[in-house]
């Protein structure tokens, strides 16, 4: 029970939204249905692969260990191969071929057959581990165990990795993999990388999407770390799932169909070699399936410790200097210790599961390798079968035992991406805004009116409380009050970046519920606060909401923002990357370019969220001026402490604890005696003096 706490303070610590990460069987069996859902989008890429892996398990099962049998009885113990039996009809022109041959000559045929496999499959003999044909790792082999060869698969990429999710899953992104390699398996290999990095890239764009057009409201409750981690980290769990749930199981059904078939009709009188292969099933699922839900909670918990140690070095380096001005690197230091330790303690956790299935399954496959010695030694001794059958039907028991085996431990192994895909589909399922849905506004000609708007935010906080506004095309309209009084709440109603939960909101007459967000923000212009930059030029920073702007507009914007001669003074001018200097311009030049991209949209509503508390007296008199001439054919809302900017405003709205006091002009509220506004202006003059 501790145990379990502590994961779930730690789910609580990764993301505040996703705490219910307890996967249930029926909600581990609706993701394994989400996901094959996502293959559909690639049927041609995985009946290409299903193709190639038909042709490699149909060669290597009917074909590819006789060769060892005629080795063994006709090269080695001298068998005349005319007194050949127990070969299967369809090999019967090869084996008249070797007839007569010496055991020279027959050895040059089957070299020559060697030649053939690793031109066309790239298969080789040699001892080792392989791969069942499910694509599971075995952990031994037919070599291993009864001293045979087996064939292995060639054609298998990838690149170095550590022990932990966040280094393997570029891997897993990017894998390419196949029983074959020669010529088949190059064309094997492009398909199957080419379908993994298209699904990883059609899962992450998704994710990346959704995180973009998620509400504000939700997106204040989401960690960058922990959405990086999910959209990088956690989507490439699907590359394992399509292996196993549509690569491993038609290869192993084939597999398991060819092998029962061989094994019934040229060795059906060791039965119990046949029934020994299939109870490896039910054994290997009856002591693994306990495991299966330890697996998906161990995975969780490693995969929340990663997104919240990423997510403790983006806020880190987001607040870099206060850490460094306050003295906090000793302690940031430690908090990022920590948090790197539970990292790498929930993912050794992780991994004692798998290794605890992954010995249960090889255990199995070594205990049946024994028993099948010990059973076809004596019907070897007995004269049932040749020392060339032992061989065969020690690959054919292998391949049986051995994919049954890995039918029980891929699917505890499953469990573990089961985890990873459960996070992402939870921020996919996240309500999204209905940005397309609703009446689509042609340009703004009234402007913006509110009746009794109240705002509660989904956390409970209370931030506007019966509201009524009136904000009209061709008036400068100023929102004021103290800090936290729901100026910028108020001011995000306007472009619906929150919706009011109490009252109307209406634009040209159209309640905002009713509208297609979308087209209400094209003709919306948002200046924030926090200023947004982006890592590009100077001039693609500030056409990013007119793209059609010439060189000539985003000057004259630069102008009316006071930001043109600075850019000038800079090295490369407008084209300066700010991507490279954003941290050597002052906070308010980076003000004036954000500005400047603000006017230069062609938006029927301004809005400017502080917009001159970095500006000099200056420059801020002169984008003051601006503003008026902009309010000439567009409604300009400005959220503002500073008297010399919000005075000429048309109407002034002045809140406190969320709701209006009082609105009019600077002159009719500085008329009313014991005005709230007054008294603020009051106080700000006092502070000045």
């Amino acid at each position: 029970m501790r145990l379990r706490e502590a994961e779930k303070q730690l789910d609580r610590r990764a993301g505040a939204l996703d705490t219910s990460t307890d996967i249930s069987f029926r909600e581990a069996l609706r993701i394994f249905a989400r996901v094959i859902s996502c293959f559909r989008f690639f049927k041609a890429r995985i009946a290409a692969k299903l193709g190639f892996i038909t042709v490699e398990i149909g060669f290597r099962l009917l074909v590819a260990p006789w060769p060892g049998k005629v080795v063994v009885d006709h090269v080695i113990l001298g068998a005349p191969i005319a007194d050949a039996s127990g070969f299967p009809v369809y090999l019967a022109p090869f084996v008249l071929l070797l007839d007569g041959m010496g055991p020279v000559e027959m050895l040059v045929w089957i070299l020559l057959l060697g030649v053939f496999n690793v031109a066309v499959f790239g298969f080789t003999t040699s001892r080792g581990a392989g791969r069942s044909p499910s694509g599971a790792p075995t952990g031994t082999s037919a070599g291993s165990s009864g001293g045979a060869t087996t064939l292995m698969p060639q054609g298998h990429g990838t690149l170095a990795q550590g022990h932990d999710i966040a280094t393997q899953t570029e891997n897993q992104a990017n894998m390419g993999s196949g029983l074959m390699a020669g010529i088949l398996g190059v064309l094997d290999f492009h398909v199957h990388i080419r379908l993994i990095q298209s699904l990883n890239h059609l899962l992450r764009t998704e994710v990346a999407a959704k995180l973009k057009s998620l509400p504000m409201t939700t997106l204040d409750d989401l960690r960058i770390g922990d959405s990086v981690f999910r959209a990088l980290y956690d989507t490439t769990s699907v590359s394992a799932l399509l292996h196993g749930i549509a690569l491993g199981l038609w290869s192993g059904v084939l597999g398991v169909v060819i092998t029962l078939y061989i094994m019934f009709t040229y060795f059906g009188a060791a039965p119990e070699v046949i029934v020994l292969g299939v109870l490896t099933l039910p054994i290997v699922f009856l002591i693994e399936l306990p495991l299966a839900r330890i697996a998906r909670r161990r995975s969780q918990a490693s995969r929340a410790s990663g997104s919240s140690t990423t997510s403790n070095i983006e806020e880190g380096m987001s607040n870099v200097l206060a850490v460094q001005s306050l003295g906090g690197n000793e302690r940031e230091g430690q908090r990022f210790r920590r948090a790197s330790e539970e990292s790498f303690k929930r993912f050794r956790r992780e991994w004692f599961v798998v290794l605890t299935y992954q010995q249960i399954f090889s255990l199995a496959l070594m205990l049946g390798q024994v028993v099948f010695f010990i059973v076809m030694a004596g019907r070897v001794i007995e004269g049932t079968f040749t020392a060339g059958d032992y061989f065969v039907l020690q690959y054919y028991f292998f391949v049986l035992s051995a994919t049954f085996g890995a039918w029980g431990f891929m699917y505890t192994e499953w469990q573990r991406h089961i985890a990873g895909m459960r996070r992402v589909f939870f921020l996919m399922d996240l309500p999204a805004e209905k940005t397309r849905d609703g009446v689509e506004l042609g340009g703004i000609e009234r402007g913006v009116e509110m009746k009794g708007v109240g705002l509660v935010y989904p956390d409970g906080r209370r931030a506007l409380r019966n509201v009524d506004l009136e904000a009209r095309i061709g008036e400068i309209v100023a929102f004021v009050g103290p800090t936290g009084a729901g100026k910028t709440s108020l001011a995000h109603l306007a472009p619906a970046f929150v919706q009011a939960t109490e009252g109307t909101v209406k634009v040209d007459g159209v309640d905002l519920k009713e509208v297609a967000v979308e087209g209400l923000r094209e003709q919306v212009s948002f200046v924030f606060q926090e200023t947004q930059l982006f890592s590009d030029s100077i001039l693609e920073n500030i056409r990013y909401g007119n793209r059609d702007a010439t060189k000539a507009q985003v000057e004259r914007a630069a102008r009316i923002a006071g930001a043109h001669d600075f850019i000038a003074a800079l090295p490369d001018g407008y084209g300066t990357n700010l991507g490279t200097v954003t941290s050597k311009l002052s906070v308010g030049q980076k003000q004036r370019i954000a500005i400047a991209r603000g006017l230069l949209r062609d938006a029927r509503i301004l809005i400017l969220d502080e917009p001159t508390s970095a500006l000099d007296p200056e420059t801020e008199a002169h984008l003051v001026d601006a503003l008026h001439e902009a309010a000439k054919d567009r409604l300009v809302i400005i959220i503002a402490h500073r008297l010399s900017t919000i005075a000429h405003a048309d109407r002034i709205y002045f809140l406190e604890a969320g709701e209006v006091r009082e609105s009019g002009s600077h002159e009719e509220l500085m008329a009313i005696p014991d005005g709230r506004y007054r008294e603020h202006v009051s106080l700000q003059a006092g502070s000045r003096a």
